[in-house]
């Protein structure tokens, strides 16, 4: 698997996770059952923590990162990422934490202290701006980010679905192997 150790601490990686060779997990990242990190993907745990929960996956091209602690925020910011949640291609995570059940459209950027409650959709190439907070169960969309409306109930549906989609995918890829 492509992790590296940082400050001899490497990444831990729980059961039944597929990690594609060309991503790159460096330090302090904690990655749950049964999820998912696709090409090009670049996680970096190396001044905080990240942590990714179960039957989560991280798509294509995305980066991961977070915030060193300083005087003026001495826990900086780690990355948390929750439970079947969908990280499209190419996002940006920075310093944030998402809760469960989240989409977060491809391109998107979710910056630091940004909070993510669960069952939320973020649409593509949208920006989430520092330190906001995005209230359960709606579509957020824009540069910066609005809310939009209520999601349905097909969508708020599709986010496990989505989730579970991807622990399929994994599986066929981890069958492969």
């Amino acid at each position: 698997m492509p992790v590296r150790e940082y400050n001899s601490i490497s990444p831990s990686v729980a059961e039944r996770c597929y990690i594609d060779e060309s991503s790159v997990l460096v330090g302090e990242i904690t990655i749950g059952a049964d999820s998912s990190v696709w090409p090009l993907v670049a996680a970096r745990g190396d001044v905080n923590y990240i942590k990714v929960g179960a039957r989560t996956n991280i798509q294509d091209g995305s980066v991961l990162h977070v915030t060193r602690k300083s005087s003026g925020n001495p826990d900086g910011n780690p990355l948390i990422i929750g439970d079947d949640v969908t990280i499209g291609h190419k996002c940006m995570l920075h310093g944030c934490t998402l809760g469960n059940r989240i989409l977060v459209g491809m391109g998107a950027i979710v910056m630091d202290g940004a909070v993510v409650e669960d069952d939320v959709f973020i649409g593509a190439g949208t920006l989430v701006p520092p330190n906001k907070r995005l209230e359960s169960g709606y579509l957020y969309v824009g540069n910066p980010m609005m809310k939009k409306r209520p999601l349905k109930e097909s969508e708020q549906a599709f986010l496990k679905i989505s989730a579970d989609n991807y622990v399929r995918l994994k599986d066929e890829y981890l069958a492969q192997i």
